[in-house]
């Protein structure tokens, strides 16, 4: 095995043009490719989870509150009542899941492996990749999706779509929904930080509270939808074991490694004509065991994609 956690034995990251060449020429050639992707993507397409973004939709709870930021956020209101609870909540994923990010990442990425056989395994929760095109079949979201909600026990292993919830929530603070989606505030409404009690889910099997669809302890619901999902992941990876492939890591960081990061680093190893390729701002790194195998390019990833 790899000195995963062992800087010392990791190749150092590169740039420049010819790292970005032998990236083009690795899509050129591979018969298939496996994206991985972590938060870092959608932060370059532009989902901040603070500074401006966070004030403009969350200028109320912050003043109250004083959260420093929307994911800390997240935890903090857990205490609170469940009708506040939820008007934050409802925000959280109105802007994160049913909003479009600012910047073309995604549909950049999609541009690249349009044309070859692709799947997408992701510890991103916030529906980027259907949004921007990509093919749901090829997708495991391995963490959970903003757009879903479970049991908090949970009694049952369903999850349940919120986008018609959600929609009424953010509306009843006051928000309304222009015709790209945006939210925004009509001049002279105060917004409400609380939403009708009617609108508070419960489990329709329990009547437990709902919680959010995302691993976060061992109450994660793993629903019909994520094993499917998670076959066809496995059924692409046999598929492919013996062929040319290019195993894509895109800005993952070091919060739960050993979903795409370790797997990659290991079936390179394994795989004679694997290659990877990671892309990321500050960690651009490969294991010396895989360095011959390697391209690793140093940088903001809608730049680098830009020059592909």
């Amino acid at each position: 095995m790899f000195g995963f956690h062992n800087f010392n034995t990791q190749k150092p990251s590169h740039t420049g043009e010819d790292s970005v060449k032998r990236l083009k020429q690795a899509l050129a050639d591979c018969d298939a490719v496996v994206i991985g992707a972590g938060a870092g993507l959608s932060t370059s397409a532009g989902f901040t989870y603070s500074g401006e973004r966070f004030e403009r939709y969350f200028h109320d709870f912050i003043e109250k509150y004083r959260l420093p930021d929307m994911y800390s956020g997240g935890f903090y209101v857990m205490r609170l009542p469940p009708e506040e609870l939820w008007a934050y909540w409802s925000r959280y994923i109105y802007v994160n899941r049913c909003m479009n990010p600012p910047k073309p990442v995604y549909e950049k990425l999609l541009e690249l492996v349009r044309e070859k056989d692709y799947f997408v395994l992701t510890t991103n929760v916030d529906h980027c990749f259907q949004k921007a095109g990509f093919d749901k079949h090829r997708l495991f979201y391995t963490q959970g999706d903003y757009g879903l909600w479970q049991c908090s026990v949970p009694c049952h292993a369903k999850t349940y779509d919120n986008a018609e919830t959600v929609r009424a929530m953010v509306e009843a603070q006051g928000f309304v929904i222009a015709e790209d989606g945006a939210l925004t505030v009509p001049e002279g409404i105060t917004l409400k930080m609380t939403v009708p009690t009617e609108l508070v889910p419960l489990c329709p099997v329990c009547g437990k509270p709902m919680s959010m669809n995302l691993r976060a302890d061992d109450t994660f619901v793993e629903d019909e939808g994520w094993h499917r999902a998670a076959e066809r992941y496995s059924d692409f990876l046999r598929r492919h074991q013996n062929g040319k492939v290019l195993f894509l890591e895109t800005a993952v960081g070091w919060n739960t490694p050993g979903i795409v990061k370790y797997s990659f680093w290991r079936m390179v190893k394994e795989w004679q004509r694997a290659t990877y390729a990671c892309l990321n701002y500050g960690e651009a790194y490969a294991p010396e065991e895989i360095a011959g195998k390697s391209i690793c390019i140093d940088g903001d990833i809608g730049e680098i994609l830009n020059q592909l």
